[in-house]
């Protein structure tokens, strides 16, 4: 499993930098001419969309606005003949041959699937895996509803492989096609893969063809990575999403993620749109290049981190560590939302404050709220009335009264976190 799916794995940084960034402007350009990110990139010039810095001044899309704005466009009063667009204007297409499927997700968000070969761009995550052309995958991923089991089923056939469409449910007869077929690996959540060898088992049922996986949907601990590789299966695990497709992928040096060739990846300060230093955890924005769905600066709402170097494997794209919790810490305090993103609007208020932390602590209906600030060097040494001022600002954002505490620079944990809700609940 030492080689890889492409030429474009092993490229240095400065090409893929150089071919994302010339792709970047007409990516731009085509996010415009649909309805809802023509509003949001009004009077961007796409042209000068060429660097890392240039994109992170547009705007985040962040997926409950998305939601939003979908919902909205169904539930208003349009005439019976006004065409409809279960896409919220994020699409460039509607129904016809260009658009052969839509899914979807919970909420519900609607999404479209393409006639691209490999859409989802799964291939390089099964290839890492260990998959090649002429297996036989055991795709155990829903194709109802949403759209993982075609992910998957696109990626396999873009690699040469071919699929049994297992979908879930049904253990004994996932096993006993498992059986009879003779799969060379399975595709599906792990957990799902666990019940299966688990009633195997229960059956005397041995299932010696099977000694690979590509996991996602949940969490694959190091504990149940372990479980399955004792019963000959080697797991591997992936990120991706029913907006954007393929993130990142595991390989068989285990250490992180790598990113997906075909997407802009950065990690933003949870609540704003600005991109945090390597190695600080953050929100996951991606950018992708799909014609279809031109999503510029998406939110997924998810944690991670930028890993330093590159994979053991030679992959030379970003390497993140993987999901890290939600970004989305909305809290209510005494009756009133706080978000991340007036968290933020406190602090820029001050050049003397670097990363901060809201903490709300108490009981339910006897809440107190301080927020943590970093300063540079020992807390004596904070600028007279430093304190006051940010108080006031807390009172200025969000209506409601909290103390501040200045912490030295860099003792605050790196774990994303902008809001910690430490109340009691009893």
């Amino acid at each position: 499993m030492s080689d890889h799916y492409d030429s474009l794995e092993t490229r240095s940084t400065a090409q893929r930098e150089a071919a994302l960034f010339a792709a970047l402007p007409q990516q731009v350009q085509r996010a415009q001419t649909t309805a809802a990110l023509g509003e949001r990139l009004q009077g961007v010039d796409a042209q000068q969309v060429t660097s890392r810095a240039a994109l992170a001044r547009l705007p985040v899309t962040r997926k409950a606005e998305l939601h939003e704005r979908q919902k909205r466009l169904r539930t208003e009063s349009l005439p019976s003949d006004h065409p409809l667009d279960p896409f919220g204007g994020f699409a460039t297409h509607r129904f016809g041959p260009h658009m052969p499927r839509l899914f979807a997700s919970p909420g519900p968000i609607y999404e479209p699937e393409g006639r691209a070969p490999d859409y989802w761009r799964m291939a390089r995550a099964l290839f890492a895996a260990g998959f090649r052309s002429g297996d036989l995958v055991h795709n155990c991923f829903s194709y109802h509803f949403v759209p993982a089991g075609s992910m998957m089923e696109t990626g396999a056939h873009a690699l040469g492989c071919t699929v049994f469409a297992g979908g879930t449910g049904q253990t004994e007869q996932q096993v006993q096609a498992m059986a009879e077929l003779r799969p060379a690996g399975y595709t599906g959540t792990p957990s799902f893969l666990k019940l299966i060898l688990d009633k195997a088992a229960e059956m005397g049922v041995a299932l010696p063809s099977l000694r690979r996986a590509l996991v996602s949907g949940e969490a694959c601990p190091p504990s149940l990575r372990d479980w399955l590789a004792e019963r000959g299966v080697a797991a591997y695990q992936c990120y991706a999403s029913a907006d954007l497709g393929l993130i990142a992928y595991e390989t068989e040096a285990r250490q992180g993620l790598v990113v997906d060739e075909g997407v802009l990846l950065e990690i933003v300060r949870p609540g704003t749109q600005e991109p945090v230093p390597d190695g600080e955890v953050g929100e996951v924005v991606v950018t992708s290049f799909s014609p279809d769905y031109p999503l510029v600066r998406f939110g997924t709402g998810d944690l991670s981190a930028v890993l330093p170097g590159p994979c053991p494997t030679g992959r030379t794209n970003l390497r993140i560590r993987g999901w890290l919790g939600r970004a989305d810490q909305t809290t209510k305090v005494r009756g009133m939302f706080i978000h991340p993103s007036q968290v933020h609007d406190i602090t820029r208020r001050f050049s003397e404050v670097g990363r901060a932390r809201l903490v709300v602590q108490g009981e339910m209906a006897n809440d107190r709220m301080t927020l943590h600030v970093e300063v540079a060097g020992e807390p004596s040494a904070v600028p007279e009335g430093l304190n006051e001022r940010i108080a006031e600002a807390i009172r200025d954002v969000t209506k409601l009264r909290g103390e501040v505490q200045c912490v030295p620079a860099g003792s605050l944990p790196n774990d994303g976190k902008v809001i910690e809700d430490a109340r009691t609940y009893q």
